[in-house]
């Protein structure tokens, strides 16, 4: 009998050792993933940079220096306003700007929303700023979805009545049908918001705002890069076009976006061709700042590594 009682305790030992490497795999999931998907970032840029990303630097640059310094702010839009955003919710410290670039290149280089899934990465390894991240991440990916439909939205209320007839029968049929879509895809989030949303609907609010104010900041700068690319054409006439820009590509049905658009602005300005090439070079300078602000953010971590 007092073999027994003593095996008994004995026995539960190796159990409990054996289910350490589970809890330590549990806890290091966050920085496992992060680092699955720098890595498959750099992987992805090596090969756009070593492809054909570059291409657009073979065409005419742009002169005028006031392009270069407008393009970057075009550049650094969407990292701070997420960062204003989440400076608000969490407090999030400077330092932070670099998880919110790296979830934009994500965005762009890899799968959509893969950002968001890098950042939550971040945010749970940092659970001292945020007990939760998951709901605060998942209502900004959302908002800001709902936010580039709306402004599509009010874009096309305003430019469809008057450019209807210049699109063919067929780019007709893919507008009015991706403006149902438009509609379709946010009407759920807002009937069921109380279910979808875990945010105070102050805050809420307040995000959507910061998102509008993305997207139309966004749309300008743009238009004042290509004005100061192609000064011949006036400003006014750019912002236009920029306005057909987000709603082409928001336009779920239509194919070939890039064709789309280039079809528009030789229709409206006759530079179809033109505004082509400067998009193939805005795409490439893109490239290049990936490629700078994941080469430095990869140095500046394994430096700090090396010195702890």
């Amino acid at each position: 009998m007092n073999t027994g009682v003593v095996e008994a305790p004995l026995a539960a030992v190796p159990d409990l050792a054996g289910l350490e490497p589970v809890e330590k795999i549990k806890r290091r999931w966050p920085m496992l993933l992060g680092g699955g998907l720098t890595l498959l970032m750099i992987l992805s840029l090596g090969r756009e940079l070593f492809g054909s990303g570059l291409a657009g630097l073979t065409r005419n640059l742009p002169q005028n220096p006031l392009f270069y310094l407008v393009f970057l702010l075009y550049y650094i839009g969407p990292p701070t306003f997420d960062y204003v955003i989440f400076r608000r919710l969490w407090r999030i410290p400077l330092d932070g700007m670099a998880a919110l670039y790296k979830k934009r290149i994500s965005n762009e280089v890899l799968l959509g929303y893969s950002g968001e899934a890098y950042f939550y990465a971040w945010a749970r390894q940092r659970t001292q700023m945020v007990a939760a991240p998951f709901g605060a991440v998942k209502d900004v990916m959302i908002l800001s979805a709902i936010a580039g439909n709306a402004v599509t939205l009010a874009v096309m209320a305003v430019a469809l009545p008057l450019c209807i007839n210049l699109l063919t029968p067929t780019y007709q049929g893919y507008a009015l049908g991706s403006l149902a879509i438009i509609i379709a895809s946010s009407l759920p989030f807002l009937i069921f918001s109380k279910r979808v949303f875990s945010l105070p609907r102050r805050d809420l609010t307040w995000v959507f705002g910061v998102h509008c104010l993305r997207v139309v900041a966004g749309s300008i700068l743009i238009g004042f890069a290509w004005h100061l690319a192609m000064p011949g054409v006036p400003i006014g006439i750019w912002l236009l076009m920029a306005a057909g820009r987000l709603l082409v590509w928001r336009l779920p049905l239509v194919p070939n976006k890039e064709l789309a658009f280039s079809f528009i602005a030789g229709l409206v300005i006759g530079e179809g061709q033109a505004l082509s090439e400067l998009t193939a070079v805005i795409a490439a300078l893109t490239l290049l700042l990936h490629v700078a602000l994941i080469g430095g953010f990869s140095i500046h971590a394994l430096a700090a590594k090396l010195r702890s």
